[in-house]
């Protein structure tokens, strides 16, 4: 079972002062890998403003909030992940929504991720156990990695009436009907970052 651990930011390290600018409101919980061929092999997420941006380094596996960032009804999410170095093998990272009870044992929440390799996926996370909405899935609109290790991929949740539209690049990946484990949308929005990851985030943001 995995060790989960539920922090501010603004007290989770002893950064330099330089780096000690954590974005304010911000919530994290941290979940650990617990596979023995997949360890976290550091120990730290670092969560820091960079820029316009935000900046993540994992670490261990991490979703991020702010707990006044709630939608419900028909809305969309955005938010610009950008890979600055691959990951030494495929994790994932993306969107999270329709959160609830985060900080707590009963944390329930959606999530919308895309990987170094070209796919993205859908899943649904209640308690300790997730489930597929949409498995590991290929499509050319998620940007890989260039010559240089970076790449760059604009994310959306597109909640509708009776439909979510997940979008990378401009580009439809999926429609979802909001039946089933995609019927609760209304929450809390967020990042999820998987491990050993290093991220800039930028263009966060919901509109209805």
């Amino acid at each position: 079972m995995r060790r989960l651990l539920t922090i501010s930011v603004l007290s989770l390290f002893a950064l330099p002062l330089a780096a000690q600018q954590a974005p304010a409101g911000w919530q994290m919980r941290v979940d650990r890998s617990t596979n023995a061929a997949d360890p976290d092999n550091v120990p730290d997420v670092k969560f820091v403003t960079m820029g316009q941006g935000l900046h993540v380094t994992t670490g261990p596996a991490v979703v991020l909030w702010k707990p006044d960032n709630t939608a419900t009804g028909a809305y969309t999410i955005t938010g610009t992940f950008g890979l600055t170095k691959p990951s030494g093998h495929v994790n994932y990272y993306g969107l999270v929504f329709g959160g609830n009870d985060l900080a707590g044992a009963g944390q329930n929440y959606l999530y919308f991720l895309v990987a170094q390799n070209g796919t993205f996926l859908v899943k649904h996370r209640a308690g300790d156990a997730t489930h597929d909405v949409v498995a590991r899935t290929e499509h050319a609109a998620v940007a890989k990695p260039d010559s240089t290790g970076r790449s760059r991929n604009a994310l959306e949740v597109r909640v509708g009436a009776d439909k979510i539209d997940f979008v990378v690049n401009g580009q439809v990946v999926h429609t979802q009907p909001k039946t089933g484990m995609a019927a609760r949308t209304d929450g809390i929005w967020g990042v999820r970052v998987n491990h050993l990851l290093d991220l800039h985030l930028a263009g966060l943001n919901m509109t209805r």
